[in-house]
Order: structure tokens, then C-alpha cells, then sequence
């Protein structure tokens, strides 16, 4: 069975740094660019156009959208297929629950479902440092995202991770290690 791992948390949490620990660890774990419709940061992202995503959309191929930022980001059908060929285990990036729930349940794959959290301190710190121009809009999505976590108290996850205390190996190996007592894995 095809496997993946969602990564759910704040902006600045490290998503984006322990999916890089992930792909030191394994050459199998792959960053999975999600496709995005607007401006600003390109690197991490397939850049698509409203016509690209107006085909998606009718083909049913999109699983989940958000928007945010004044941007459209999306997870795809085709983008996931082609991220999990040869083996390969996409790391998706996730800031809402129900983009969670929306890939769990349409996209069928073995998905270890792992919550980073850093304090919001930590992400007003981060942010700049990573070169974000829109710190504010960062802070109010970790507001949103408290908020969205609260609102879903059962959800269920393989593993938390607290980014302000563990590092991002040592994060990277204990999602690793569910990730091979979970699914099989040669």
C-alpha cells in the first residue's frame, strides 16, 4: 500500500525543516509541492495557473484547497500520484484540520498523521528568519491554527512533536520509526 506522512501545525513549526531531517534520514521521504495560485514565495511550490486549477477542479482532482495569504494552495491527485511513484512517501504540509480529514479520506494511502507545535513566540521569531515579509498574517494563521486544533479534540495523531523543545533529527527519527512499525517497508 502507498504510504505518506501529513505534517499538521503553525506556520514556523518546522515543517519544512524536519521533512528535510526525513529526507536525510531516507531517500524515499519526499517533500510533497503542493500547487499554488498567486504570487509571493515560488520555492517549495508547483505554480499553477486559475485555468490549471478550473481543470483540476472539474476533473475532480483537487483533494483539498486552501486559501490563504492571498494565495490558492492546493493538494492534488495527480501531484500525490506522481509523489508516491518508485516508493517514495510524500511529507504533505498541512495547516487546517480539514485539509487532514479531506486527504485521509480521498486519497487512500497508509498516512502517519504527525501535530508540530511551536509557541507563538517561536513563530513571531522564525518567521523573519525564514524570510517572510508578512510576519502578521503568519502570527494570525498560528492563531487560526490553535484555534482549528481546539475545535477538533479528537483528533488522532502517531505522534506530536514540540519544535520549541526537540530537534529536528531527533523528530525525524521517531516518525521514521512509526512510519516502518506502521507499513511494511523494505
Amino acid at each position: 500500500m502507498r504510504q505518506g506522512i501529513l505534517l499538521y501545525g503553525p506556520p514556523a513549526a518546522g515543517k519544512d525543516t524536519v521533512t528535510a531531517a526525513l529526507s536525510e534520514l531516507d531517500e524515499r521521504y519526499v517533500p510533497f509541492t503542493r500547487l499554488k495560485i498567486g504570487t509571493g514565495k515560488t520555492q517549495g511550490y508547483r505554480m499553477g495557473t486559475p485555468e490549471q486549477l478550473a481543470v483540476l477542479e472539474a476533473r475532480g482532482d483537487v483533494i483539498y484547497r486552501n486559501d490563504r495569504y492571498s494565495n490558492v494552495y492546493v493538494v492534488d491527485r495527480p501531484g500525490l500520484d506522481q509523489a508516491m511513484e518508485g516508493g517514495r512517501t510524500p511529507v504533505v504540509h498541512l495547516g487546517q484540520m480539514a485539509g487532514m480529514k479531506q486527504v485521509t479520506a480521498l486519497f487512500p494511502a497508509h498516512w502517519v498523521r504527525v501535530l508540530l507545535w511551536c509557541s507563538k513566540e517561536t513563530t513571531a521569531r522564525r518567521s523573519p528568519q525564514r524570510g517572510d515579509t508578512d510576519t502578521a498574517a503568519r502570527l494570525a494563521a498560528w492563531d487560526a491554527t490553535r484555534a482549528d486544533l481546539a475545535a477538533h479534540p479528537r483528533a488522532q495523531w502517531e505522534l506530536r512533536v514540540d519544535t520549541d523543545g526537540m530537534a529536528p533529527r531527533e523528530a525525524a527519527q521517531g516518525i521514521d520509526a512509526i512510519v516502518r512499525t506502521t507499513s511494511p517497508r523494505s
